[in-house]
């Protein structure tokens, strides 16, 4: 994992070119990246995701992938948001545009995400087994149904940035 502030403060997960994805470390093992004997691979099936947010089956469970353009990415839990850095001189920029940022997006529709427990952020390519292996984060969400909404939104001239935010749903 990247970090380009205080050690401790933001983790960045960076990709090799392809989506980010978030998989419930319950059902790891079952996505298996790039190298999947099928025809098309997990990872062919991420990139085929359409805008900034989708959700793909992953064993029993769903993952939640991170489409449109592999950019650096943390998750802030004080806004329950995966924040994308698409364009910006500095961590500093990308950070202090968040709260606005929030406030005016123009959010895509959302989508319902039911999660077992704590996600794995990583490279869509690399196989769940081996995330432990490459530029990873864990959020630490508690199990249950999550509203994602996803929006690319420009805080300033030369800055630009994705979010993915979860709303916790009530339980019915």
């Amino acid at each position: 994992m990247v970090r380009y502030a205080e050690p401790g403060t933001v983790e960045w997960v960076e990709s090799g070119g392809g989506p980010l994805i978030a998989v419930p470390e319950t059902v790891l093992p079952f996505w298996t990246g790039a190298d999947g004997e099928e025809t098309d691979s997990d990872y062919d099936r991420a990139c085929e995701v359409d805008g900034y947010a989708g959700l793909l089956p992953v064993g029993d469970s769903t993952a939640l992938v991170l489409g449109d353009e592999p950019a650096s990415t943390a998750y802030l839990p004080d806004h329950a948001a995966f924040v994308r850095w698409c364009a910006a001189d500095s961590e500093d920029e990308v950070l202090s545009g968040v709260r606005a940022a929030l406030d005016t997006a123009e959010w895509e529709p959302e989508v319902s995400w039911q999660v077992p427990g704590p996600v794995l952020l990583f490279d869509a390519a690399w196989p769940g087994a081996a995330s432990d292996r490459t530029d990873h984060v864990r959020v630490a969400l508690d199990p249950g149904r999550y509203a994602v909404r996803a929006a690319e939104v420009r805080p300033g001239p030369e800055t630009w940035l994705g979010l993915v935010q979860l709303r916790r749903l009530a339980t019915r």
